[in-house]
Parts: structure tokens; sequence; C-alpha cells
């Protein structure tokens, strides 16, 4: 009898294991033009890829973890990377991002308004069987929201972005109990991330004041807080 409820127990448990499956979400934004930042004092993304190789050492770091693969989903906002590409850098940016997700084998997603990662938020796997453990954003932002396209189509402006205002479109129980949420841009912290904790239940860490993403490759890439700023959230 001991051993026939043993037995259960272990079946129960691994249906459980399985009924709930882990999502990690990297969001990529995208990088500014040379023609609209080379006037200003600090001009922003003298290189192209500031929030694609940021992104990919991240999801390296959750491979060694032990992630599986096929449970990475890479958002990265095209747009962006095709006007850098053609108007700037001269080369195809797009082959080097697909390049990453190639060797890699995770999920890459294309996306061009923020109304698209709050649908892929809310349903790009069945949410009550899949939930989102990870969930952290690489690119501009300000206090109120991401901005996918900062400076790269309009100076110091953008036309896609998600604003903390839009943040109650997405659904609550989408995440696990757990789950770690970060924005690596700047000043999340300072109104952003209270409109997320509001519509998720979730915290979002975030930067009071600004991040940076300079001279990545002497810190494996990984953005650092400006000085005088701090995390939050």
């Amino acid at each position: 009898m001991l051993r026939v409820l043993a037995v259960l127990f272990v079946l129960l448990a691994c249906e459980a294991r399985a009924a709930v499956q882990r999502e990690y979400i990297i969001l990529s934004g995208g990088p500014s033009l040379e023609e609209w930042e080379k006037f200003k004092e600090d001009p922003h993304d003298r290189w192209w890829g500031n929030f694609i190789r940021s992104a990919r050492v991240r999801m390296q770091e959750l491979l060694k973890k032990g992630v599986p693969a096929s449970d990475i989903t890479w958002l990265v906002h095209r747009p962006s990377y095709v006007r850098r590409a053609q108007r700037q850098d001269k080369t195809d940016l797009i082959d080097n991002i697909l390049s990453v997700q190639e060797r890699f084998g995770i999920k890459l997603v294309w996306f061009n308004e923020g109304s698209e990662v709050v649908a892929y938020l809310n349903g790009g796997r069945p949410r009550d069987r899949v939930k989102i453990a990870n969930f952290e954003y690489y690119g501009h932002s300000n206090r109120a929201c991401f901005m996918f396209d900062y400076s790269n189509e309009i100076d110091s402006g953008s036309k896609s972005w998600l604003h903390e205002k839009e943040l109650s479109q997405i659904r609550r129980g989408i995440f696990t109990r757990d789950a770690f949420i970060k924005s690596w841009g700047c000043h999340t912290a300072e109104s952003m991330s209270k409109f997320w904790r509001r519509a998720t239940g979730k915290r979002m860490i975030g930067a009071v004041g600004k991040t940076d993403y300079s001279n990545g490759h002497l810190r494996n890439w990984v953005p650092t807080l400006s000085k005088g700023a701090r995390w939050g959230g």
C-alpha cells in the first residue's frame, strides 16, 4: 500500500511539473541613428548592437543555467535594425540577428509596435500551461515608457513604444510566482515600474536614473548604472 501511494505521489508531482511550463522572454529595442545623434554632447548608440549583444549574453547565461533553448523567446524590434542597416551601417543587421537565433536555437519573434509585445505576453503561448518566468528589456526608455525606436526614425523621440498607461492590457496570472522582471533601460523605476506592479502584481526592477551600455566589452556586455543612479522598482 505504501509503495502504491509513493508511486501515485511521484506521478502527481510529475503531472504538476508538466502542467505548468516556464518561458523566458528577452525584449530588445532598436538603436538610434547617427544623423540624429552626432551633434549631441553624449550621442547614443555609436555601435548598432548594444541591445542585441547584451540580450545575447543574457540568453547564454540562461542556457548555461540549464534553461532549454525552446523555452527562451527573443522579441526584437525589426524596423529599427532595417533602418539602421540601410541608412548607416550598410550591412545586413537582420542577418546578424538571425545568426544568433540559429546558433543558440532560441525562438525569435520580430515585432513593430508595443501592442504586439503585449499580445505576445498575453497569448504568444498558451498561458494556462506556459507561464512567464523571466522578462527583461534591453533598450531605450524614459520614466513612462519603453521607446523601441528612440532617435531612429525621428530625432530624440519614438513612434514605437510601450507606455505605462498601456500596461493594464497585460493579463494577470501569466507570470510565475517567482518571475524575474527587469528593465535595463533608463529611468524605468521612476514611474513605469509602479504601473507594472499595479497591472501585473509583479515587481519590475528598473533604474532610478540612467543606465549605460557604452564600453560593454569591458563588462561582458552587461549594462551598468550611470553615476548617481540606482536600481529600484
